[in-house]
C-alpha cells in the first residue's frame, strides 16, 4: 500500500512540473527578425497634460528675459519670496495649447520636439529674439506598469526615452505566472485610445511600434489562468476541505464492517 501511495505521489508531482512549458516563459526565442523594420529612432510627441519646461537663450540676455519667467512662492505674512525661484513650466491643455509669455496661445500638442522648436523660433525670430536657442523638456514624463509584475507602479523617466523591456525591468520583471505572449500597452494617440499587444517570447518585439513607450503609456501584464484561480480561491476553502476530510474519515470508520 505504501508503494502505491509513493507511485501516485510521484506521478502527481510529474504532472505539476509538466504544466509549465519553457516556451511560455523564455524571452526572445529564436524567431527571425526583419532587420529592415528595426528602428532605434524615437521621437517625443507632446500631448495634453504634459508639463513643459521651455528655455529660451540668446546672446541678448535682456531680450530672452520675458520668455524665461520664474515661478515663485510668496509668504502671506511677509509678502516676500519663499525658497529658490524655479523656471516656470507650461501645461499643455486639452486643446494641445500652451499659454506662452507675450506670444499667447500656441498649439504644441501633436508636435515632435523638433517641430515645436521650429514653431517657436519662427514666432520669436527676428521680432523678439534674434537667433534664439530653444530647449524643451517634459517635467512629468512617466509610464505605468500594472498587473502580474513584482513591483507595479508609476515611474518618472528623466531622459524621456524608455523601451517596453526597460519598463518591465523597472517593475522588477514579470512574475512566473505573468502571460508573456500578450503584454498590452495602452496609449492615447490623437485623442483616441489605442492598445498594442506584444509577445515578449518573440524577437519580433523589437519591430513593434510600441517597443519605445511614450509618456503616460500604461503597460498591463495579465496573470495566467492558474494565478487567476488562486486569486479567486476562498481563504476558508482549506478549512472546508479539512472538515470534509474528517467527516469522510468518520463515516468510513462508522460504516466499516465489524
Amino acid at each position: 500500500m505504501q508503494k502505491v501511495k509513493k507511485i501516485i505521489f510521484i506521478l502527481f508531482l510529474s504532472v505539476l512540473t509538466s504544466c509549465v512549458s519553457k516556451k511560455n516563459i523564455v524571452y526572445f526565442q529564436n524567431d527571425q527578425v526583419d532587420q529592415s523594420k528595426v528602428s532605434n529612432s524615437y521621437k517625443t510627441i507632446f500631448k495634453p497634460d504634459d508639463l513643459l519646461q521651455i528655455t529660451i537663450s540668446s546672446q541678448d540676455l535682456d531680450a530672452v528675459k520675458p520668455f524665461n519667467l520664474p515661478a515663485v512662492t510668496y509668504s502671506t505674512t511677509t509678502n516676500s519670496v519663499v525658497g529658490t525661484p524655479q523656471q516656470q513650466s507650461y501645461l499643455v491643455d486639452n486643446n494641445g495649447e500652451i499659454n506662452f509669455p507675450i506670444l499667447g496661445k500656441i498649439k504644441i500638442g501633436g508636435l515632435t520636439r523638433e517641430e515645436a522648436i521650429t514653431l517657436l523660433k519662427g514666432k520669436l525670430d527676428p521680432d523678439y529674439v534674434k537667433k534664439p536657442n530653444i530647449n524643451i523638456r517634459i517635467n512629468n514624463y512617466k509610464i505605468t506598469v500594472l498587473g502580474d509584475v513584482k513591483t507595479p507602479g508609476s515611474f518618472i523617466i528623466p531622459n524621456e526615452r524608455i523601451t517596453i523591456l526597460e519598463a518591465i525591468g523597472l517593475a522588477g520583471d514579470l512574475n512566473i505566472s505573468g502571460i508573456r505572449s500578450n503584454v498590452k500597452i495602452h496609449r492615447e494617440e490623437l485623442g483616441m485610445k489605442k492598445v498594442y499587444e506584444l509577445d515578449l517570447r518573440s524577437n519580433t518585439v523589437f519591430t513593434s511600434p510600441a517597443y519605445y513607450l511614450q509618456q503616460n503609456d500604461v503597460v498591463y501584464v495579465e496573470p495566467n489562468k492558474s494565478s487567476s484561480q488562486d486569486a479567486a480561491y476562498n481563504k476558508n476553502s482549506g478549512l472546508f476541505i479539512s472538515v470534509g476530510s474528517v467527516l469522510v474519515a468518520l463515516i468510513s470508520i462508522l460504516t466499516r464492517p465489524k
